[in-house]
């Protein structure tokens, strides 16, 4: 993947390589000495509020699936450390980015079907319970009369 494509998720769901924003920082990861040196570690950016590629449905259900990798203003900050290198870290931030977005643009779950115990279920729970509170019951004290 090179950095100037865009990332098509479905067909109607496009983030365009202008939408991207990434500014390389110190990691934290893994890298040695070089790692107190080198800005390996880079910081995606992604105003999905204002992204023309997205339908409205997918642009707000990415910005909740996101949680508190979203701001106030629905940019999408992912912070990816996890390589030594600028490019494999920019990959997997791109990765987790187009992840994020597909869940989001998967299809509600159909409604779900509302169905009734059958009679017999009903009777054995009705049963069960009477037995356990019969149990119960011998557990208390005894009188003497």
């Amino acid at each position: 993947m090179d950095i100037n494509d865009d990332i098509v998720i479905a067909p109607d769901v496009v983030i365009r390589a202008d939408e991207l924003e990434e500014n390389f920082i110190r990691s934290s990861g893994p890298g040695g000495q070089n790692v107190n040196k080198v800005a390996t570690a880079v910081q995606l950016r992604f105003d999905a509020r204002n992204a023309p590629g997205l339908p409205e449905r997918v642009r707000e259900r990415t910005i909740k699936l996101a949680g508190q990798r979203a701001t106030k203003d629905g940019v999408i900050v992912i912070e990816a450390g996890r390589f030594r290198t600028q490019e494999q870290n920019r990959a997997d931030a791109r990765g987790r980015l187009t992840a994020l977005v597909a869940k989001a643009a998967e299809p509600p779950p159909p409604p779900r079907k509302k169905t009734r115990p059958t009679k017999g279920s009903v009777e054995r729970r009705l049963k069960s319970k009477a037995g356990r509170s019969t149990v119960k019951k011998l557990r208390g004290r005894i009188d003497n009369d």
